[in-house]
């Protein structure tokens, strides 16, 4: 990557103190900003950028400083909204009051801005595949799986439930990253290591498998109608399958839809269509 123009004008000014009350109206901006100036070129660095001038503003008193600052932040980027967005902003905030106090020092400048979109970048693209796994994989399945019988019963619970939940999950879960990370400095890669959070991740996975499980068997109904008659004595093979292995048709159309998602990639549309045109198709012959 060809090194970026280096801004080493002095401020004339000190920089002011970053708060953790800063660092989290930094994320509240990126959070509820997220998607809305995507841009193909840029991706979600105008989101990051809107977040981040509060921090900037504090640090940066000359103008060509400050502008400096924001084409840091408003090269290219994009992660998943609080492991990334969270980890990102807050170690931003750190690198950037070092950054800032390097300059008005008159000091030499190590906290370079190749190194900063670098930890940036190598970031971005870890943090999005922890939180995408855990976040849309797993969690809001979770509370989808609470609320459904709500739902069933005709309550508007069911529907708010899983949507106020996840959406205060993520923020909290973003603003607790954005703290830590700042708190941390330079050393919130760290953060992923721990112990507490690894152990964290292995279980909701599990717990994520486990209600994949609950609700392919508690609401996905497949059954076959197929009968066979063998010496004059019939033979039900629905029964026969509840004796053997309970559940095996729901679990074979869901294991199916997952190895189409594997295949094909995750085109709902098209999935759907092949599962209603197969089930159709098999009713239509008596299987089932």
């Amino acid at each position: 990557m060809t090194e970026l123009k280096e801004n080493t004008v002095k401020n004339v000014q000190a920089p002011e103190e970053i708060t953790t009350k800063d660092v989290t109206k930094a994320y509240l901006r990126w959070h509820f900003a997220n998607e809305i100036p995507h841009t193909f070129e840029r991706y979600l660095a105008p989101s990051l950028l809107y977040g981040m001038m509060p921090v900037l503003k504090k640090l940066y008193k000359d103008d060509e400083a400050l502008k400096a600052a924001y084409k840091r932040q408003l090269l290219f980027f994009n992660t998943q909204l609080s492991w990334g967005g969270g980890v990102i902003t807050g170690l931003m905030s750190s690198m950037e009051q070092q950054r800032a106090q390097e300059e008005y020092e008159g000091s030499e400048i190590l906290m370079k801005d190749d190194l900063m979109y670098n930890t940036k970048a190598g970031l971005m693209g870890a943090l999005a595949g922890i939180g995408d796994a855990i976040d849309s994989g797993t969690v809001q399945y979770i509370f989808i799986a609470i609320a459904i019988p709500w739902a069933q019963q005709g309550s508007a619970l069911g529907a708010l439930f899983p949507f106020v939940c996840f959406a205060l999950y993520q923020v909290l879960l973003g603003v607790f990253f954005a703290r830590k990370s700042f708190e941390m400095g330079q050393n919130a890669t760290g953060l992923m290591q721990n112990t507490g959070i690894q152990t964290a991740i292995e279980t909701l996975s599990v717990l994520g498998l486990f209600m994949m499980g609950i609700l392919a068997g508690s609401y996905v109904k497949v059954s076959s109608s197929l009968s066979l008659n063998i010496s004059g004595r019939e033979f039900v093979i629905q029964e026969i399958l509840d004796k053997i292995v309970p559940g095996i048709l729901p679990l074979a159309v869901v294991m199916g839809v997952y190895w189409f998602y594997s295949k094909k990639g995750l085109k709902v549309t098209q999935a759907l269509l092949w599962l209603t045109g197969i089930l159709i198709v098999l009713a239509g012959i008596g299987i089932l």
